[in-house]
């Protein structure tokens, strides 16, 4: 069984819906509190042991203030992480260009060329939590390490889930299981016709045969922005594709503002340094 050395972020999409910030800002360069969101996603691609990261961007985003080395700037303030000043100078980094918004599968086939074996695949707008550390002692997220150990007990692609409220269903795509095999996945379900309260949360990671699948049959030309879909209903209807319940996780979305608002109120009330002085002010703040 191959080893999982590829972890693809993508961050090719316009962010329209956080315009105007987005317009002057990548939103994978926003901060959840004080830790940019592409720099929690790299380090949990690297606790999930990838050899390289391959980040799927846009004609006209730039993502390089994000890639370099600031190590120097540590000095300026020693107490706080050393790895967060460097988080890709220990890693192989690959930028790919997607010049058209054809969807996920279109994305992801931006960089097959330089993947040969099973892959991560992060949405860069998603940031999914097991540790609500702080930027002195920052510890990244399992949620892809998790991924990963299901491909090595499975040798089967996978998909991270989720629980939401049911009334929040029909924002998502909604997976019916059968065991840990997800059997079906219904896009943005009424309440009633929902199979579960569990949905994909844009943590997957796919095998080696997306590449031929992608290139061949599931093309953009034919299925567009339905690609990635496709893909995954292939695997479920044949080899089969894993639910990867994530237990006890916080999943934020930078796609919106409303979303990023709650993002940082819900991670400050549970950071360390944060939480009480921040739930103090909010209690008073409220009455």
């Amino acid at each position: 069984m191959a080893a999982v050395e590829d972890a693809l972020i993508v961050a090719g999409g316009l962010g329209t819906r956080m315009y105007p910030v987005s317009a002057f800002l990548s939103k994978e360069s926003l901060p959840l509190i004080d830790i940019p969101v592409l720099i929690h996603l790299a380090h949990e691609a690297k606790v999930a042991g990838v050899k390289r990261i391959h980040i799927i961007s846009s004609p006209n985003k730039d993502l390089s203030p994000l890639l370099k080395d600031i190590t120097e700037l540590h000095s300026n303030r020693p107490e706080l992480d050393a790895k967060l000043f460097s988080s890709f100078s220990d890693i192989e980094i690959k930028v790919h260009i997607q010049h058209q918004q054809l969807g996920l599968g279109d994305a992801i086939s931006c960089a097959l060329n330089d993947i040969s074996g099973p892959f991560l695949v992060l949405l860069g707008d998603n940031v999914i939590l097991d540790n609500h550390s702080t930027s002195k002692d920052f510890v990244p997220s399992n949620a892809s390490k998790l991924l990963v150990q299901c491909y090595e007990e499975n040798n089967l692609p996978c998909g991270a889930i989720l629980p939401v409220k049911q009334e929040d269903v029909c924002n998502y795509g909604v997976v019916e299981l059968e065991g840990d095999r997800v059997k079906k996945v219904v896009e943005k379900p009424n309440v009633k016709d929902a199979p579960s309260n569990l949905v994909l949360c844009g943590r997957y990671l796919f095998t080696s045969d997306a590449r031929d699948l992608l290139e061949n049959v599931y093309t953009a030309e034919k299925y567009g922005e339905l690609q990635s879909i496709e893909l995954q209903n292939h695997w479920m209807h044949g080899k089969g594709f894993i639910g990867v319940k994530l237990e006890g996780f916080s999943w934020y979305d930078s796609g919106n503002p409303y979303s990023w608002l709650q993002a940082q109120v819900d991670h400050a009330l549970q950071r360390p340094d944060y939480a009480e002085d921040f739930r103090n002010w909010l209690e008073s703040r409220l009455r």
